[in-house]
């Protein structure tokens, strides 16, 4: 039976959302202020992408042989699925600062340093992070101690500074330096792409896949954090503010070398398109199990938002 995309990813965020409404919980304690920044980027909407990688990889390792996900199971996927919102979330926030992107609004609504205060948004963005890492170590996520280890190692590298916060010091370097355009990809594969690699690779780890499919993942999800960000590019370049939710045209502005500014619009598009088509033959020997996935590389390229 075809999966219907759009449903399952609806499906997908709301169970994640609702994992995050009981992990980040508001209690009369101290931190109270603080929890509330920190459920105001977490709890905001968003498409929840690199969750549904996440889910989707992991309902993919199990179908692959064959088996439904126990309860049990099901619990640690989502748990994974959560902690990859939560350090994205951290990223975000922490991006909008006035010291980083200087953005006022995100997903149409205050950044997390307007609607509360700056110091208030950097200790937010620094208890999400650390809570991701919570989650995937709590056995509750999965019994079996290597694995993980195996979840908090994939998060760590893709986070640090061979992943994004390497890659952000380097997109922070490209508005005052000239980039070529193979730059462009390492700064990005490592500010976007390694954490959208990441998630696949945790819903692989988290679900037992075998050494096959995780390198079919692997080559599956940094085409597609590739292609994400090329897409990204062209909506800064030309998409609706209105429909992003956040201020569009920055990196023009700011003379900072992206995709788009280096190929042009056409030569951009085609370039994501070809990646989508890479990502899609990774995953073809798994034929229609592997339909969420592809389904959801090529949402990545299609979205207005």
């Amino acid at each position: 039976m075809p999966v219907d995309f759009a449903a399952q990813l609806r499906a997908d965020a709301d169970q994640v959302a609702a994992q995050l409404d009981q992990l980040i919980v508001t209690d009369a304690g101290p931190a109270t202020r603080l929890i509330d920044s920190m459920r105001y980027a977490t709890m905001n909407g968003g498409k929840r992408m690199r969750a549904a990688l996440v889910m989707g990889a992991a309902r993919l390792a199990f179908s692959s042989r064959g088996e439904i996900p126990d309860p049990t199971a099901e619990i640690g996927m989502v748990r994974a699925a959560a902690a990859l919102e939560a350090l994205h979330a951290y990223s975000l926030v922490h991006d909008d600062l006035p010291a980083m992107d200087d953005a006022d609004t995100r997903r149409g609504k205050a950044s997390a340093h307007i609607a509360f205060d700056e110091a208030t948004a950097i200790l937010a963005g620094d208890a999400l992070q650390t809570l991701a890492f919570d989650i995937l170590a709590d056995p509750q996520t999965h019994a079996d101690g290597n694995v993980r280890a195996e979840l908090v190692l994939t998060l760590a590298r893709a986070s640090g500074v061979r992943g994004m916060a390497g890659g952000q010091i380097l997109d922070l370097q490209a508005e005052t330096t000239t980039f070529s355009l193979d730059q462009v990809k390492e700064m990005q594969a490592m500010k976007t792409g390694a954490l959208i690699h990441a998630a696949a690779l945790c819903g692989g780890i988290v679900s037992g896949a075998d050494v096959t499919l995780r390198a079919a993942l692997s080559d599956f999800s940094r085409d597609l954090g590739l292609a994400f960000q090329i897409a990204d590019d062209l909506l800064d370049y030309q998409g609706d503010e209105g429909a992003l939710g956040k201020p569009t045209g920055q990196d023009a502005e700011r003379g900072k070398g992206s995709f788009v500014t280096l190929m042009g619009l056409a030569e951009a598009r085609t370039a994501a398109a070809r990646l989508i088509e890479d990502a899609d033959a990774a995953l073809a020997p798994w034929g229609a199990d592997a339909e969420y996935l592809q389904s959801m590389a090529a949402f990545a390229i299609a979205r207005k938002s």
